[in-house]
């Protein structure tokens, strides 16, 4: 067995300890239903402590900033050498191919090496001119304290490992809770990098729990300063209502419904090459995956049926073997989910150009025509390999359907006009555009993030470290002041 299955604690304080609940979540492998680990639920209470030893431990932290950085180096270490591991665990937790597992600890790597470009940055003091006579004006740059980090199952240890490393790196302590589908590559691999790492007590703290359990506390806690969530737009909204009420800053990635945009002069075969990866890596399951493509009418015929032929070819079956492209849907509740959207769109007479089918607990791609964008097949986030091909008859109307969304994550144009890509690419209403390329791009040092529904906030050195630092304004009155009273 994998060594990271044994994992199946909570980590807290600097220990592995047990769920107090006495309840197990039998964790499978979504591929064959097999059982890789018996996860021990931590309860309530153990929350609670791993949030004060977060709080107790993070002055401490923050006032060193050497010790981060040699924790941050070793963590990085500890991926480089661990990394076929690593992949194994997310091949089997989570279904990834190899492929994208790969993709996956490289990003966290990326991340990783990214958040020591910032250990310096708190404690910072910018002057600022003064319009007082004899004032000093000085800007620190403070951690807020503890971060609350909730990750999903889909890239469970990069997006964990996207909030934790520049929380940390910062002078922040983090208690996290990873999906507990995916507990051990979004939870206890990032554990014990940081243990084997170093890292003090209480500093980081992984919490593998249920919402029956815990309920809100990692938004309501007191020591909670931010939440972190990579998740739904619903959760998103539950999440932000409630921070909102106690004044507690959020970071959301939420949902997308991302168009995948053809322009009349664009390259077919590049677009078609660009669309098949951005829409079927990971079967889908990535809040940046294609959701709708739309092709201008000149050029819709032919990339459809380009588009279809590769989907076709795509290999599908067990992750464990290198070649395979589509492997399983996380659970049966997700299959059965998209199978339901599959149905209603065929009764609602939606073209099907490639009617998948569901073999084990993968679902083939599914390929649906000229669909219209006020349709519910496509106001629809997927998470799985179904898309809708929308057909506009001019570069005007592909832009106005690719806005008419209630989302706003990640976007892609395609035309040989770059200047003209770069202008619609402006004008769509997303957080992030890419000319001639897929809407699954993801890089340490831009602002990741959405628009609308899609989230609030911006990953992405130097952008988060406004998000997760604050400004303190401290004046120095050098001479007296004369007052008027």
């Amino acid at each position: 067995m994998n060594q990271y299955f044994l994992l199946n604690k909570s980590y807290m304080n600097g220990k592995w300890v047990e769920g107090e609940t006495r309840r197990i979540y039998h964790d499978l492998n979504p591929f064959d239903d097999t059982v890789v680990a018996n996860i021990s639920i931590a309860s309530k209470a153990q929350l609670d402590a791993a949030f004060e030893a977060a709080s107790e431990a993070q002055k401490k932290w923050a006032q060193n900033a050497e010790l981060r950085k040699s924790v941050i180096e070793k963590v990085i270490a500890y991926f480089k050498e661990h990394q076929q591991e690593i992949v194994d665990v997310l091949v089997l937790e989570t279904g990834s191919s190899v492929l994208k597992g790969n993709v996956e600890v490289s990003f966290v790597i990326a991340d990783l090496e990214e958040s020591l470009k910032i250990v310096n940055e708190v404690g910072t003091v910018k002057i600022v001119e003064s319009a007082i006579p004899d004032k000093v004006n000085k800007v620190y740059r403070l951690p807020l304290g503890v971060i609350a980090s909730i990750s999903p199952f889909n890239f469970p240890l990069y997006l964990s490992m996207r909030t934790i490393a520049p929380a940390l790196a910062l002078g922040n302590t983090v208690v996290h809770k990873a999906d507990l589908q995916t507990g051990i590559s979004g939870g206890s691999v990032i554990a014990k990098a940081f243990e084997e790492a170093g890292v003090p007590s209480g500093v980081f703290n992984s919490i593998l729990t249920d919402i029956p359990e815990v309920g809100d506390t990692m938004i309501t806690n007191p020591h909670s300063k931010l939440i972190s969530f990579t998740g739904s737009t619903g959760v998103g909204k539950h999440i932000g209502k409630i921070a909102g009420e106690l004044l507690k800053r959020t970071a959301l990635e939420l949902g997308g419904n991302n168009p995948f945009v053809v322009l009349k002069n664009a390259d077919i075969d590049q677009a078609v090459n660009a669309a098949i990866m951005g829409k079927y890596l990971h079967q889908g399951q990535i809040c940046m995956s294609i959701n709708r493509i739309i092709v201008h009418e000149n050029l819709y015929e032919e990339f459809a049926i380009k588009f279809v032929e590769r989907a076709k070819q795509l290999p599908y079956g067990n992750p464990q073997v290198p070649s395979t492209v589509i492997g399983p849907l996380i659970n049966h509740a997700q299959i059965e989910k998209v199978l339901g959207f599959i149905e209603e769109a065929k009764k609602d007479g939606v073209e099907v150009l490639l009617d998948g089918k569901r073999e084990g607990n993968i679902l083939t791609p599914f390929i649906f025509g000229n669909v219209d964008n006020e349709s519910n097949l496509a106001r629809r986030e997927f998470f799985s390999p179904v898309v809708s091909l929308i057909k506009a008859s001019t570069d005007e109307e592909a832009i106005q359907i690719a806005n008419d969304t209630e989302y706003g994550l990640s976007s892609a144009v395609f035309t040989n006009d770059l200047t003209l890509g770069e202008d619609v690419a402006v004008q769509i209403e997303a957080g992030m555009t890419h000319v001639n390329d897929q809407t699954v791009n993801c890089l340490s040092n831009i602002p990741f993030g959405g628009m609308k529904g899609s989230g609030i906030g911006r990953f992405g050195n130097p952008w988060i470290v406004d998000e997760f630092t604050q400004a303190k304004w401290v004046s120095v009155q050098v001479k007296p002041i004369n007052y008027p009273f």
